[in-house]
């Protein structure tokens, strides 16, 4: 299917032949018959695409701290790479479209296979010809509402959700700033609910397009006293409220609001606009500033948006999804004309020549560009992205990548292509787009959002799950069931009851299992080992991890997706103890700060590992600190000798009065020696210190841990 895309690196705008998505239990697959391309929000995503290095800094300051904190962690050539393959990454450009759908979630309600619906959210409504939408961002069309008109409806319902985030009903005088397209609209519904509404813009044009709509009360910011004339329409009361929808890095907006609005009166900023409020006024008339987030209740709220959970209509009138119905009911009522707001129309396929009038490189005046797409699609579910079919040796290693995230395209994938044994054949992600991209950047030859079609190659003998925690061992089982070496990222599983089904799938198979464990191949990491197998008696472990925060919002700290940062991170180190104590472990306590919404979703905790020659193990892993000091420091004491790694960037080796220093210009965690391991161990070479028993060991230790916060007590290891 046909997909448009763009780089952060400034190549400009694409429309790439990519694989369909991947269907999900809490949506549907949309056929899309139209998408609008927004002039505010798409514009600016694009101009900071193709703008330089310095200006996505000075646009972006969140994100360079983010790459300064990484050099920190882990050196310039590692961070340099990293930045490198982002900006190179092919990104969706669309949010807001509409077509039928081809097939439907099981958990999905209200929606049938061959139903018109609407689609929303950055991500999934894209321009492209078949989408993925979660059930809570699709309304079903009304009959007589055309395709072009359905595609404004994401727009729609964030110009709703301004509107009732400014409280104005029947009778209120009601100023709208910035008369684009979200402002056509938001004056439009205002109009609807019974308002007395006035049109502010700078562009004449733009008031007399409202005008066109029956606005007549419009005024050209700059021209004329604004303030009186206000006060003239309004019996010198001034605004009951004053929607900012102008996109524009001045606070000239705000300021405007301030003085239109009457005494007490609400100031509502929609548009992406400066926010800096003249104190003065804003006191004086102790008026109300709101900010309105999207499209209403429910939008950046996983829960809600992709696994369908719906609030309840008693407590949360206007969800996003209502807020898209209702608007649509307008559209086909008449309340709401959105059609002639519709400048431009392109076949998707000419998509770069939309942006060039979005992007102000036509002399044509726009406002609604949609794209349209043809009916029906041959393009086949894998398409090759490669020149030529890859060719396997008999002792080489054809694989496939499941998962293309940012760990997996910037650690996993460049250490694995590194072996000159393995061929790339596969990528698979739920993504279309990503796994055309990826695909074609690494040199795999073809790209698919079905595991299947990769279990089925012959080829194909290694599979390399790095997907989101919740599949890793569902998608082991399959590959294991299919014959092939499995590679899975931390963790194994997230359920004790999956590593059973694991392991008889793992005891049935020819084929082998590793797990992501990289710190045991670590330079600094063997070692240790070597020095504790020269030494006798029990070891004292001391494993600090200076972790940070991640927000609660983020998927690792959903249970059911990502396992909390116990199962999904403190496993690290759970295996680490594990392997240089070279024994099993008998018992695990542990504490906690409380500062998790659960027992799994501890931040910052403390374990106490008891393994079965005495030795003892405690990882101190943190989320309070300031990640500048460090992040990572193993102590290792045992029989006269003590050893220290620090971030593994420097190792200290004290014995028998003797220091020890090394550095290693980068930072090494093993995984340049983990692809290789695991290379060899598809060859029927396997790795004892990445056995696929230490793993399940190290898997079930982790599990002990959540075990010990919910009781308590220590668990006693069977």
């Amino acid at each position: 299917m046909k997909q448009v895309t763009q780089t952060l690196n400034g190549s400009g705008i694409q429309v790439a032949d990519v694989p369909e998505p991947r269907l999900d239990a809490h949506g549907v697959l949309v056929r899309t018959a139209a998408s609008l391309i927004s002039a505010g929000t798409e514009r600016a995503k694009v101009e900071t695409a193709q703008s330089s290095l310095l200006q996505k800094a000075r646009r972006r300051p969140q994100d360079v701290a983010k790459v300064l904190g990484k050099a920190r962690r882990d050196g310039m050539l590692a961070t340099y790479k990293m930045v490198v393959g982002r900006l190179a990454e092919a990104v969706p450009l669309g949010y807001s479209s509409a077509g039928t759908v081809l097939a439907v979630g099981e958990l999905v309600e209200g929606i049938r296979p061959g139903d018109r619906v609407a689609c929303a959210g950055g991500g999934y409504a894209n321009h492209a010809e078949v989408n993925y939408i979660p059930g809570n961002l699709c309304a079903v069309i009304p009959d007589g509402v055309e395709w072009a008109d359905a595609a404004y409806t994401t727009v729609g319902a964030i110009a709703m959700q301004g509107l009732r985030q400014s409280g104005a009903g029947l009778g209120d005088s009601v100023g709208i700033i910035g008369m684009g397209l979200l402002g056509q609209i938001t004056a439009q519904l205002a109009r609807g609910a019974g308002c007395q509404v006035i049109v502010f813009d700078t562009d004449t044009a733009k008031i007399e397009l409202a005008a066109g709509f029956g606005f007549a009360d419009g005024m050209t910011i700059g021209r004329g006293d604004v303030s009186g004339r206000v006060g003239a329409s309004t019996r010198g009361r001034g605004l009951d409220a004053v929607i900012i929808t102008a996109s524009t890095r001045s606070s000239d907006p705000v300021r405007l609001a301030g003085e239109l609005a009457r005494d007490r009166g609400t100031v509502v900023v929609v548009g992406d606009v400066g926010i800096d409020v003249p104190r003065a006024v804003y006191y004086e008339k102790e008026l109300s500033l709101r900010l309105s987030r999207s499209y209403g209740p429910g939008r950046y709220d996983a829960a809600y948006e992709e696994y369908g959970i719906d609030y309840p209509i008693g407590y949360v009138r206007w969800t996003e999804r209502r807020n898209m119905e209702e608007f649509l009911r307008l559209v086909a009522a008449g309340i709401v004309d959105v059609a002639r707001l519709t400048t431009h129309r392109f076949p998707v396929a000419e998509a770069p020549r939309a942006y060039d009038v979005v992007l102000g490189k036509t002399a044509a005046p726009f406002l609604g560009v949609i794209l349209e797409y043809p009916e029906g699609s041959a393009t086949p579910a894998a398409p090759r992205i490669g020149t030529r079919s890859h060719k396997v040796s008999k002792a080489g290693v054809g694989f496939a990548l499941v998962g293309a995230g940012n760990f997996a395209t910037g650690t996993l994938l460049p250490a694995l292509t590194a072996q000159d044994e393995a061929t790339p054949i596969a990528v698979v992600t739920a993504s279309g787009l990503s796994a055309e991209d990826v695909g074609r950047r690494n040199g795999f030859e073809y790209a698919t959002a079905e595991i299947e079609e990769a279990l089925k190659d012959d080829r194909v003998s290694l599979v390399v799950i790095a997907t989101q925690h919740d599949t890793h061992a569902r998608y082991a089982c399959q590959a294991l069931e299919a014959g092939k070496h499995v590679f899975v990222e931390k963790p194994l599983a997230l359920l004790r009851s999956d590593i059973d089904v694991l392991l008889s799938s793992y005891n049935e198979s020819s084929g082998d299992l590793m797990v992501g464990f990289n710190r045991r191949l670590a330079p600094f990491t063997r070692e240790v080992v070597d020095v504790l197998n020269s030494v006798s008696g029990p070891v004292l472990i001391q494993i600090r991890v200076n972790a940070g925060t991640i927000p609660t919002e983020h998927w690792i700290q959903d249970v059911e997706r990502g396992g909390g940062r116990i199962i999904g991170e403190v496993c690290h180190f759970v295996d680490l103890a594990c392997h240089l104590a070279r024994g099993r472990v008998v018992s695990v306590f542990a504490e906690g700060l409380g500062n998790g919404k659960s027992a799994a979703l501890q931040d910052s905790l403390a374990v106490v590992l008891r393994f079965d020659d005495g030795s003892v193990a405690t990882i101190t892993y943190a989320a309070e600190g300031d990640t500048a000091s460090g992040k990572e420091r193993v102590e290792v004491f045992c029989a006269g000798t003590t050893c220290v790694i620090d971030d593994f960037k420097t190792l200290e080796i004290v014995r028998r009065g003797k220091v020890v220093r090394r550095r290693s210009p980068n930072v090494d965690k093993g995984h340049v020696a983990e692809m290789a391991a695991l290379v060899a161990m598809a060859q029927g070479k396997p790795a004892s210190e990445m056995s696929f028993e230490s793993a399940v060991h190290s898997s079930l230790s982790t599990f002990a841990v959540v075990e010990s916060l919910c009781s308590g007590l220590p668990v006693i290891m069977k």
